[in-house]
């Protein structure tokens, strides 16, 4: 990668990014903000909707693993164009399956469909992003992260608004797809061709060895570098998804504290975590990886401990900064890691992003059942123990040397 492009060019491939990252978090928050409609529309149960939800979790792991013979077979910018269109026709078909139709099997597979787009995307956006923070020579990838939590927000909104307005799930989030798919068709054209990911090197149509890239892409998971970025990502994006569904519920049960209290402290950790991203790349920047990690590490561990032990509401609440603050550019920096081989990037942030899904998935619910036995606080020790080895793993991921666009 060389810093040849023009600053316009560079800008513009920036901006695109963004629209992917908030594209992506819109999509998913949108139907998550439904899945009580979608419940009551299909008339499932608890158990049923747990079922349902997997069909997204199936879907997203198959994505990952699919991007990179995506970005091998098609290039970038026509692979994430074909993932953004498949996340979209998906929530199309959640939709008309709630809605229209009221059946489950349709609304799983098209969950599948919308896990499948997502988790390929996240795959090509975090390759873009660090490319283009590559180029640009400043830190991008938290910021990106925060971009795509504020298309979160923006879904959960919209969704709050559809249901209070009592508008169906069928045409709530034929809109958001409609919307999503055509956001993402203008911000490619800005992404720009490169022979490294499988475009061509002008217009026309080539062939590539995709089953040799498919072969030395596995082989990624033979690098011992891979591995330990993927520690430091499961530690942090454990603290990270256990704190999405334990942290309220560690506050009530663990603490004695009120419903809304145990809400108020879990925004409190959104918060943290969102400005922890806001402000991460200066502080990366000028600081480096490494050091800044193992901070990070160090104020995760501080903020856990303290709120397993807190005797008091503020003691808690401080915990919480800490942990969120800690939590938050774990996963940016295992992606901008992972590509910082630019010859198998995709690849590479593909293996890492699976360690980061794996920690999403199986996390919650190996918390619930160490909680189980030993209460959730304790449980809550486990994520002590991999903050640690992220720490301790932090090395892993060294800037290679960066080169400032040309202004």
């Amino acid at each position: 990668m060389t810093n040849s492009r023009g600053r316009l060019e560079l800008t513009r491939w920036r901006n695109a990014v963004f629209v992917l990252f908030f594209v992506s978090g819109l999509g998913l928050a949108s139907w998550v903000s439904r899945i009580p409609t979608v419940r009551d529309d299909l008339a499932l149960r608890t158990d049923q909707v747990g079922l349902l939800i997997f069909g997204l979790s199936a879907g997203s792991i198959l994505g990952l693993i699919a991007a990179v013979w995506l970005m091998s077979a098609f290039g970038a910018r026509r692979a994430l164009l074909i993932s953004i269109a498949t996340s979209s026709a998906g929530l199309l078909l959640v939709g008309a399956a709630a809605t229209v139709w009221g059946s489950a099997p349709i609304a799983f597979a098209a969950l599948a469909l919308v896990g499948f787009g997502m988790g390929s995307t996240d795959v090509m956006m975090n390759v873009e992003g660090a490319a283009v923070e590559r180029e640009l020579g400043v830190t991008l990838m938290p910021l990106l992260h925060a971009c795509f939590s504020l298309g979160t927000v923006a879904g959960a909104l919209l969704g709050a608004a559809a249901a209070g307005l009592t508008v169906s799930v069928g045409w709530h989030l034929s809109l958001v797809a409609a919307l999503a798919l055509a956001a993402a068709a203008i911000a490619v054209r800005f992404v720009p061709l490169r022979p490294t990911l499988g475009d061509p090197a002008d217009h026309t149509v080539v062939r590539p060895n995709w089953a040799e890239r498919m072969r030395s892409s596995l082989a990624v998971w033979r690098d011992p570098s891979i591995l330990l970025i993927g520690v430091i990502v499961l530690g942090m994006t454990f603290a990270e998804g256990s704190a999405s569904d334990w942290l309220a519920l560690a506050v009530v049960d663990g603490h004695g504290q009120s419903d809304a209290t145990g809400a108020l402290v879990f925004g409190v950790f959104v918060s943290a975590m969102t400005v922890g991203r806001v402000v991460g790349g200066p502080v990366l920047d000028r600081f480096g990886r490494v050091p800044v990690l193992r901070a990070c590490s160090v104020l995760g561990v501080a903020g856990l401990l303290l709120v397993i032990l807190a005797p008091s509401v503020w003691l808690l609440v401080v915990g919480t900064v800490l942990w969120g603050l800690g939590a938050s550019l774990g996963f940016p920096v295992g992606m901008s890691a992972a590509a910082d081989d630019t010859a198998n990037a995709a690849a590479r942030v593909s293996a890492v992003a699976m360690i980061g899904y794996f920690a999403f998935l199986v996390g919650p619910p190996l918390l619930g059942l160490i909680g189980e036995r030993v209460g959730i606080l304790n449980a809550l020790v486990v994520i002590v123990v991999l903050m640690a080895l992220a720490g301790l793993a932090a090395p892993a991921a060294r800037e290679r040397t960066r080169t400032p666009a040309a202004g």
